[in-house]
C-alpha cells in the first residue's frame, strides 16, 4: 500500500493537461514553457562546458561560479547583500527549492499561510513536511486579500507564510503596501517568508520588490527563483535558494539527499545569464507585453472575463459566459474540440471549495502559436 501521505494529493494537473494536448493535437496554453529558444550565448556556454568535460557533481550546493553570479546579481538589481558561500543553494529548479525549504524549516503539526489560488507545487510541499496549509483567499476580479482576514490566518502556530510575486496563476503583482503587511505580521508573530519570485523580471505593471530587504526580514526569509521563466530554459532545472546561513545549512542538507545536485555544465551556463544586463530584461518584458495582448484580445473576443495580469505570463479567464460545463470538463472539451489546451482552475484553488468557472491561459509561446490559438478560440462559439 502506498504512504498515506501520497494519498492525501494527486498528480499535477498542469503536467496532466500538457499529456491531454498531446493526445488530442491541440495547441498547450497549459504548461508553463516556450516554445520559443533560450538565449544563444547560454546555449554556446552549456555546450563549451560539456566539452570542457564540467560533466561531473558540481558542489552540492552549487557550483561556485553561479552562486557568486547570483549574488552579483542580487547587489547589482536589488541593493541586496548575500553571502554566497553561506546563504545561496543551488537546486533542481524552484520546484526543488520550495520543497527542500519546507522539509529543512516546517515541522509537523506546524501551519503555513498560503494564498487561494496558489502555485499546485505549495499544498503537497506542506503535507510532505506534515504541516498543515491555511488559505487565504485573494479575491476577484483583482486579486486582492482582505487585510483583516490574513492577520487572522497567524496563530501561535504559523512557521511561514509563501509570497509569490508575480502571482501564479492570477498574473498579480503584490504591492509595497502589502509587502509591509506581510512583514508586519511575519515579525510580530517570529514567522518566516517563503518567497517565490521566479516571474520577477515578467511584469507589466507594478515593480518587482524584494522582501528580504525590508528591515527586520533577511534573517526571517527565504527567496526561492530560478532560471527557468528568465531565460526560457525550464527543461534545464536551475533554481535557488536564498537563506540565513545556520537555515542554508539545514537547506543544503535536504537538498543533498532530494538530488545530490544541479546539472553541473548548466550551472556555469546559467552564470553568463546571471550577468545579463538589463536591456536583456527590457526586451524580455516588451516581447512578453506584445504576447499578452494578443492573448488578452483573443480570449475577450470569444467571450472570456478575465482581469489582465500585471506579471508572469498566465490569465486567468473565467468562461461563465460561454459554458456550463465545470471547470475540468470545460478544459477537456476546449482541448479536445476547440484544440487548445489550459489548465482548469481548481487546481490552484483548495479542494473542497465552492465552484469556480476559471482556466489558466500561459501565453509564453510565439506570436504564430497565440495567433494560431486565437483563430482556434474564435471558433469555438460554433463547437459550443
Amino acid at each position: 500500500m502506498p504512504a498515506l501521505r501520497a494519498s492525501t494529493f494527486t498528480e499535477s494537473v498542469i503536467r496532466e493537461m500538457t499529456r491531454v494536448a498531446q493526445q488530442y493535437g491541440a495547441i498547450n496554453l497549459a504548461q508553463g514553457f516556450p516554445d520559443f529558444p533560450m538565449p544563444e550565448a547560454m546555449k554556446d556556454a552549456a555546450c563549451a562546458a560539456i566539452h570542457g568535460d564540467v560533466n561531473q557533481y558540481a558542489i552540492t550546493w552549487g557550483a561556485p561560479a553561479l552562486r557568486l553570479a547570483i549574488a552579483e546579481k542580487y547587489h547589482r538589481w536589488y541593493d541586496h547583500t548575500v553571502d554566497p558561500d553561506k546563504h545561496i543553494t543551488v537546486t533542481c529548479g524552484a520546484t526543488e527549492a520550495m520543497a527542500a525549504v519546507f522539509l529543512a524549516l516546517v515541522d509537523p503539526g506546524d501551519e503555513v499561510i498560503v494564498f487561494d489560488p496558489f502555485y499546485e507545487n505549495y499544498g503537497p510541499d506542506a503535507i510532505l513536511a506534515g504541516a498543515t496549509p491555511v488559505f487565504v483567499p485573494l479575491e476577484p476580479p483583482n486579486w486582492t486579500f482582505d487585510p483583516q482576514r490574513l492577520r487572522d490566518a497567524f496563530t501561535d502556530r504559523t512557521k511561514a507564510i509563501i509570497v509569490n510575486t508575480p502571482h501564479n496563476p492570477t498574473g498579480r503583482v503584490f504591492t509595497r503596501e502589502e509587502l509591509d503587511l506581510i512583514a508586519e505580521l511575519c515579525i510580530g508573530n517570529d514567522v518566516w517568508a517563503f518567497t517565490d519570485e521566479i516571474y520577477e523580471h515578467i511584469r507589466y505593471a507594478g515593480s518587482h520588490h524584494v522582501l528580504a530587504t525590508w528591515p527586520g526580514m533577511a534573517e526571517r526569509t527565504v527567496t526561492i527563483s530560478g532560471m527557468s521563466k528568465t531565460f526560457s530554459c525550464t527543461g534545464w532545472r536551475l533554481g535557488y535558494a536564498i537563506a540565513p546561513e545556520a537555515e542554508s545549512v539545514a537547506i543544503r542538507k535536504v537538498h543533498d539527499f532530494l538530488t545530490v545536485g544541479a546539472p553541473a555544465p548548466l550551472q556555469q551556463a546559467a552564470a553568463v545569464g546571471m550577468a545579463f544586463d538589463a536591456e536583456y530584461y527590457n526586451h524580455m518584458a516588451l516581447d512578453y507585453r506584445a504576447r499578452r495582448e494578443i492573448m488578452c484580445e483573443a480570449l475577450r473576443a470569444a467571450g472570456f472575463q478575465f482581469t489582465p495580469p500585471e506579471g508572469a505570463y498566465y490569465i486567468l479567464a473565467d468562461y461563465s459566459a460561454i459554458s456550463d460545463l465545470d471547470d475540468v470538463s470545460f478544459a477537456r472539451w476546449l482541448a479536445k474540440e476547440v484544440g487548445v489546451a489550459t489548465v482548469p482552475g481548481s487546481s490552484f484553488h483548495v479542494a473542497g471549495g465552492p465552484p469556480r468557472k476559471y482556466v489558466r491561459f500561459a501565453f509564453c509561446k510565439r506570436t504564430e502559436t497565440l495567433v494560431a490559438a486565437a483563430e482556434r478560440l474564435a471558433a469555438m462559439s460554433a463547437k459550443a
